[in-house]
């Protein structure tokens, strides 16, 4: 990642300018670069966005089940793909209906469906069918969907199917940077289908990663300003981590202080917004999620539903990712002064 190198400027003129919802470029790039006190600063500043709209001090939990594996795209960062040598896996819809099952017994009512990019119609067939079925047995869960590109019929398939959320992240507004590190896709075409996905009456989470090769701090600055501007519900930034594997595996990890600020900055600028703090964080140092619900997150995702035999062959930024549970989030949430918005009863 190339850091321009900015004047620090003045901390305490920075931060009362974002207090009044001044965003201008020059003072959310002097902000990313914020560190120690001034960073704890900017870091209470978020706190206090989230508490005016999130005055439960509550945070969602999500239990995600990555219902399949494979993935058209080939992404430079990551080591799934149609190149990878991985087996290749889906969950069938009895399985993830016992999943299901599991989970809501164990009191989740947040599920989140991950899978690689599949847009075959027999795959988000199974998806549409298993979520009519999840809706009629349990119309209080809520279920968010994170598969990629997809077409807009797929899209109002599977809201009218009952699906809540979907979440696709836009990774970098520079279309440059992202066509080199997602070489079968384009900005525009992402886009595109955030809008669709918007079109089609789901709730939308979208975001950028902090620290991709050759990114600045203006294309950051400039990530921030098109989350800002988007309709979203939900909004998140993960640290980059050069997957072992990728094209990018020689490349250095992104700047966790930075990646730490910008979701302050996220959290400030839009702050009735949910927003997830990443295994990514902790991944790059130990205690990262901490600090990321310390910067206003509010929102954790739990790996309690792909089945334990299958996680190896999910990888996404790293052959040896950071998959936290329970235990893990029942610490950070309670030294992070928060709590959990359900009361759950988890089995190892």
């Amino acid at each position: 990642m190339l850091i321009k190198k900015n004047p620090a400027g003045n901390a305490k003129s920075i931060l009362t300018d974002l207090k009044s919802g001044i965003f201008l470029h020059e003072i959310l790039e002097n902000a990313l670069l914020f560190k120690n006190d001034n960073q704890e600063l900017l870091f209470e500043l978020a706190r206090q966005r989230r508490s005016e709209f999130f005055s439960h001090e509550q945070v969602e939990v999500r239990s995600v089940i990555e219902v399949s594996n494979i993935c058209k795209q080939g992404c430079n960062y990551c080591t799934m793909g149609e190149k990878a040598e991985l087996k290749n896996y889906t969950i069938d819809e009895p399985t993830l209906l016992a999943l299901i099952d599991y989970l809501y017994y164990c009191n989740r009512r947040v599920f989140l469906f991950q899978s690689g990019e599949n847009n075959r119609q027999d795959f988000i067939d199974m998806i549409s069918v298993s979520i009519e079925k999840i809706k009629k047995k349990y119309p209080d869960c809520v279920i968010l969907l994170c598969l990629g590109n997809l077409s807009r019929e797929q899209y109002y398939q599977l809201r009218k199917a009952g699906a809540d959320r979907y979440i696709l992240k836009f990774e970098t507004s520079n279309p440059d940077i992202y066509h080199q590190a997602k070489p079968n896709d384009t900005l525009e075409q992402r886009i595109h289908c955030m809008d669709n996905i918007l079109e089609c009456g789901f709730e939308l989470g979208s975001g950028n990663i902090t620290g991709l090769p050759k990114q600045t701090l203006t294309d950051i600055v400039k990530d921030l300003l098109f989350i800002h501007r988007y309709n979203l519900s939900m909004n998140s930034t993960t640290v980059f981590i050069p997957a072992e594997t990728s094209v990018y595996r020689n490349e250095p990890h992104g700047d966790i202080d930075i990646t730490l600020n910008a979701m302050a900055l996220m959290r400030i600028m839009n702050p009735k917004r949910l927003m997830p703090t990443t295994g990514s964080l902790e991944k790059i140092q130990k205690g990262g999620q901490l600090k990321g619900l310390l910067a206003g997150a509010n929102t954790v995702t739990v790996h309690d539903g792909t089945p334990e035999e299958l996680k190896d062959f999910f990888p996404i930024y790293s052959i040896n990712r950071v998959v936290p549970k329970q235990k893990h989030f029942e610490k950070i949430v309670t030294e992070a002064n928060l709590k959990f918005n359900k009361e759950i009863k988890y089995y190892e």
